[in-house]
């Protein structure tokens, strides 16, 4: 039998893999070890690919908690990917120091990262829909899409399949929460049904609740819960395998914010207050055999996303980005786990700015991107001890300006991954990349009808990475250096567009370790970015990625022995760093962050789940590292929420 540890520490959060003993062990075992990522990974069919070497999975455990809770608790435990912002419509992610809007993200198949406004994510997510979520960094497959710079982040929603029992026609679940730091409710409600081959699944979330307070007591002005998320899905699938899935869902924020909703603050006090009505959503349609084997097993994927943006001042300011997708590929399966996916893609994204003519600046401003791109992704199994992965994309992109200036540009890109089995311990694994990544759309609210298009060229990523995987027992160790390199990524101001050189560095370790009743895990982040050159602060990295310096991520699961109870929990670090760059005029602080929770399924009512939680159990006043603004005086920060007791009831019907 192949002896596979390259499962175990894919990145900076397989660097955690849990036991494979555990993943095989008794059911009992196997709901202890909730947090061991491997279980997912499993799911995947392509998990064992050597381009998955770099792959982070978030783990079940990490996902439940993450429900009633916003996309930091999805990726608590993954040191190598960051979340900055206390309030989702703040939040951005970042993979060892990229900028989420310069990887390939997308939620069941449709392609996002439609970007609207510098102050607010464009990626915001409900995590309470999400069965499965995937981080590729580093190094994409060719089958990840076009301008998957440094990586991908692959978002897979909840299916009826997945809350339905064996034999069950209809049933869901209730989640009811309560947090006593801001008075946040949240309740959500999923119903889902089956019958002959005939799926249905109905999904709405409400979240509401006044402004935290940070550690140090003092109210967070702009930061008060007012979300409804909602998912709906149809899907048909014949004994035969065709299945055809078509699902869409809708986010809405609509609340007070302060003018630029990812600070905290300016000049020691709040900034004015606006009704900030942000919406996110996703359609999508799926055609697969989940049954197909041998040389034809096609997919079709159609999709769009938009993230809309209204910012009123004395008037209407509206930003919004659509992305219509679709991909065709087909996986020939050849001997054992080897496949080839071969294929084409489209994407056509638009970014307009306006505010209406009876307003004192009107506009109407667009920016347009057509991509078409044809792939193949080579997966083999080459021996008992190395695994390949390689693959190739060509893709051309005509793009229009703000002025409707056509520019055309078409580029290839090339990935190699390789994982070899030097001994029974320990394996080595490492890749290498160049990506197209053509011209992007730029921020709506910086939009300018005068720009100058002419010196402009297309963007370029070259990646590498180099890591290990080690195995005795129970115990897993593992880690990686990378490096992600963008030659003319562009940047804009009002007043001009142009190209600059990004650049981010750095390494991930991490251990895992599962014992009879428990598991944990712990993982540190290394990150260095620069522009042109000189390292930088977060204002002349935005967009890009950002000077995130060590970061530490821990976790702990442990079976009390009582029947239905189990405890955990977990520690966020970051070492104080240095800051400095162009404009930044001061240091990150470092800071220690404790989080414990207690979860009871009473053993007379196994459908009920009780869980409690404390985050920042020692009340600390922090930013997290790649919140913006942390090298800036003239900024305050955008504090997380200060001590925060919570209760979360789940009952499954």
């Amino acid at each position: 039998m192949r002896h596979r540890t390259g499962a175990l520490l894919r990145g900076t959060k397989s660097i955690l893999m849990g036991s494979v003993a555990a993943v095989i062990a008794t059911t009992t075992q196997a709901e202890v070890f909730q947090l061991d990522p491997l279980v997912v990974q499993q799911r995947d069919i392509h998990g064992q690919a050597a381009d998955r070497a770099t792959s982070m999975y978030v783990s079940d455990f990490e996902l439940e908690r993450a429900r009633t809770g916003d996309l930091k608790d999805v990726f608590a435990g993954i040191a190598s990917v960051s979340v900055g912002g206390g309030i989702p419509i703040a939040q951005k992610i970042f993979i060892n120091g990229v900028d989420m809007l310069n990887l390939g993200v997308s939620i069941d198949g449709a392609a996002q990262n439609n970007r609207a406004f510098h102050h607010v994510t464009s990626n915001a997510i409900d995590p309470g829909l999400l069965k499965q979520v995937r981080a590729d960094a580093t190094i994409s497959p060719a089958d990840a899409g076009p301008f998957a710079l440094a990586g991908s982040v692959v978002f897979e929603t909840v299916d009826a399949e997945d809350i339905l029992t064996d034999g069950q026609a209809v049933g869901g679940n209730l989640r009811l929460s309560y947090a006593d730091n801001g008075n946040t409710a949240q309740g959500a409600l999923t119903l889902a049904g089956q019958y002959n081959g005939f799926s249905w699944l109905g999904y709405v979330k409400r979240a509401s609740g006044d402004d935290y307070t940070t550690g140090a007591g003092t109210a967070q002005v702009g930061s008060g819960a007012n979300m409804l998320s909602t998912l709906g899905k149809v899907a048909y699938e014949a004994q035969e395998g065709h299945r055809f899935e078509l699902s869409a869902q809708h986010l809405r924020d609509n609340e007070l914010r302060q003018f630029r909703p990812n600070f905290g603050g300016q000049g020691g006090s709040a900034q004015p207050l606006y009704q900030f009505n942000t919406l996110r959503r996703s359609y999508s349609f799926t055609y697969e055999n989940v049954l197909a084997d041998g040389l034809w097993d096609p997919k079709l994927t159609l999709g769009y996303s938009e993230n809309a943006v209204n910012r009123p001042l004395n008037e209407d300011s509206n930003g919004t980005t659509g992305t219509y997708s679709m991909t065709l590929q087909n996986t020939f399966h050849l001997d054992g786990a080897s496949t080839i996916v071969a294929g084409l893609d489209y994407q056509d994204t638009t970014g307009n700015y306006y505010s209406p003519p009876t307003s004192s600046s009107p506009a109407d401003v667009t920016e347009r991107s057509r991509n078409i791109g044809v792939f193949a992704q080579v997966r083999l199994a080459a021996t008992d001890r190395l695994d390949l992965s390689f693959g190739a994309r060509y893709d051309r992109q005509r793009f229009t300006g703000t002025g409707g200036q056509q520019i055309t540009n078409q580029g290839l890109s090339a990935n190699a991954s390789a994982t070899f089995q030097l001994t029974q311990a320990l394996s080595l694994r490492g890749g290498l990349s160049t990506v197209f990544g053509g011209l992007d759309i730029e921020d709506n609210y910086t939009f300018n009808p005068a720009w100058d298009y002419t010196g402009l060229r297309p963007s370029r990523a070259n990646n590498a990475t180099l890591g290990f995987d080690y195995e005795v027992g129970g115990l897993k160790l593992g880690g990686e250096l990378f490096v992600s390199q963008f030659k003319n990524a562009r940047t804009s101001t009002y007043g001009a567009t142009r190209n600059s050189d990004f650049e981010s560095r750095g390494f991930n370790l991490g251990a895992t370790y599962g014992w009879d009743s428990g598991f944990a895990r712990v993982t540190m982040s290394h990150s260095k970015v620069s522009i042109n050159g000189q390292e930088e602060d977060s204002y002349t990295t935005l967009d890009f990625g950002a000077p995130i310096g060590t970061v530490f991520a821990f976790e702990v699961e442990q079976d009390t022995g009582i029947q239905g109870l189990k405890v955990g929990g977990g520690i966020d670090a970051a070492l104080p760093k240095t800051g400095g760059g162009s404009f930044g005029n001061r240091d990150f602080p470092g800071y220690q962050v404790v989080n414990v929770f207690a979860e009871y399924v009473p053993p007379s009512m196994k459908n009920l789940t009780i869980r409690g939680e404390i985050s920042n159990l020692f009340d600390v006043t922090y930013a997290d590292r790649t919140t913006y603004g942390g090298d800036f005086q003239s900024i305050d920060t955008l504090k997380e929420p200060g001590r925060t007791i919570s209760v979360v009831a789940v009952f499954q019907f």
